[in-house]
């Protein structure tokens, strides 16, 4: 059973940056989509970004803009998310989750990933 754990949040000034690890255990990481999705207080879930499993194709929601950068590293079971010029809308938990159903999955919603991490909080405030 693949589980995942997400790293790395924490508390930043608008405009600064941080970058979150999303590290797989019990399964290789690398049969799988991986997404990004994040949950503001009082709001839905909304996904920030996706990836393949060879990295060949990426996908961001409109709001990344060029700021966060999704990566992925197989050897190591790890993900990456790299946000850059943060905003304090940005604040919320982030969650990455895996997905198996290439085709589902590259419509980055979280209807379409099966295995999930317990978040990791970010928040973006002076």
């Amino acid at each position: 059973q693949l589980q995942l754990v997400e790293s790395g949040g924490g508390m930043v000034q608008p405009g600064g940056s941080l970058t979150l690890s999303c590290a797989a255990s019990g399964s290789g990481l690398s049969y799988y989509h991986i997404g990004w999705f994040r949950q503001a207080p009082g709001k839905g879930r909304e996904g920030v970004s996706c990836i393949s499993p060879s990295s060949g194709w990426i996908a961001y929601s409109d709001f990344v803009n060029g700021r966060f950068i999704i990566s992925r590293d197989n050897a190591q079971n790890t993900v990456y998310l790299h946000m850059n010029t943060l905003k304090p809308e940005d604040t919320g938990v982030y969650f990455c989750a895996a997905s198996s159903r290439s085709a589902d999955a590259r419509l980055c919603r979280g209807d379409s990933y099966d295995f999930w991490g317990q978040g990791t909080q970010v928040t973006v405030s002076s």
